[in-house]
C-alpha cells in the first residue's frame, strides 16, 4: 500500500472505502444506520402529509378528523405522493445525521485497517448527538433557503437538481471533514482539506445519494472516504503524527 503521507484523489479514497464493505463490523454498522435512517425518513414524510392534510382541512373549513374523506381520492393520492417525495428528500439529511452519530465507529474501522498508529480522542455520546443535530439543522436550513431558487428554476427541469446538488455538496463536504477532524484536532488547528477537496467529496456523496441501492451505502462510503482524505492531508501537512 502506498505511503500514508502521499496525496489521495477522491476516486482513490472511495475505492479504499469500498474495500471494507465486506467486513462484518461494517455490515452491522450499515444495517443499523440504514434501518434507523429509513424509519426517521418515513416518519418525517408521514408528518408532512399529516400537516398538509390539516392545512387543507383548515383552508377549506373541513373537520380535521374527516380531512381525508372530505378531500377525496385524488387528494389522498397527491398527499401520498408528497409524502413519498418528502421521505426521499429527507433521506439525505437523516442518513447523514444518523451516520454522524455513529461516526466514531466509522473512523475506528477505517483507522484500524489503514492507520493503526493514529489515536483519536473519544467523543462522549452527548457530544456526538450535538454534532449530528447541528449538522442536520444546518442541512435543513440550507435546503429551505435553496428551495425558492430551485422553484424559480423549475421550468428548466435540471435547474432544481443543480441547485440542491451544489448546496448539499458544500454542506456534506464540510460535515464529513469535520466529523473526522474533530476526533484528531489539536490546539484548534485548522482542518486539512481545501475548499475544492471538500466540495468534490460532498459532490461525490450527493451523486451516490441519487442512485438507488448505492444511496443506502453512500453515507458510510462518504464517511470512510473522508477519513482517508483527512488523514492523508493531515499527515502530509504535519497536523497529526503517524
Amino acid at each position: 500500500m502506498q505511503d500514508a503521507r502521499s496525496a489521495l484523489s477522491i476516486p482513490q479514497a472511495f475505492a479504499l472505502a469500498a474495500t471494507q464493505l465486506g467486513d462484518r463490523r461494517v455490515i452491522w454498522l450499515l444495517v443499523k444506520s440504514i434501518l434507523i435512517s429509513l424509519v426517521l425518513a418515513i416518519v418525517l414524510g408521514v408528518a408532512l402529509v399529516v400537516l398538509l392534510g390539516w392545512g387543507i382541512g383548515a383552508m377549506f373549513g373541513l373537520d380535521y378528523d374527516q380531512t381525508v374523506p372530505g378531500v377525496g381520492i385524488a387528494m389522498v393520492a397527491v398527499l401520498g405522493l408528497v409524502g413519498l417525495i418528502a421521505a426521499w428528500l429527507a433521506w439525505r439529511i437523516v442518513a447523514m445525521a444518523v451516520l454522524q452519530f455513529y461516526a466514531d465507529e466509522v473512523v475506528e474501522l477505517v483507522e484500524a485497517k489503514f492507520y493503526p498508529a493514529l489515536s483519536p480522542r473519544d467523543l462522549p455520546m452527548g457530544e456526538q448527538g450535538r454534532i449530528a443535530l447541528r449538522g442536520a439543522v444546518r442541512a435543513l436550513i440550507a435546503n429551505l433557503i435553496a428551495l425558492p431558487f430551485a422553484l424559480a428554476l423549475v421550468f428548466t427541469a435540471i435547474g432544481p437538481a443543480v441547485v440542491f446538488a451544489v448546496v448539499n455538496a458544500f454542506l456534506l463536504g464540510r460535515e464529513l471533514q469535520d466529523m473526522v477532524w474533530v476526533r484528531h484536532m489539536k490546539d484548534g488547528a485548522a482542518a486539512p482539506l481545501g475548499f475544492s477537496s471538500r466540495f468534490l467529496l460532498g459532490l461525490a456523496v450527493v451523486g451516490l445519494l441519487a442512485i438507488p441501492i448505492l444511496n443506502l451505502l453512500a453515507p458510510f462510503l462518504g464517511a470512510a472516504a473522508a477519513t482517508h482524505l483527512v488523514h492523508r492531508a493531515a499527515l502530509r501537512q504535519g497536523k497529526i503524527d503517524a
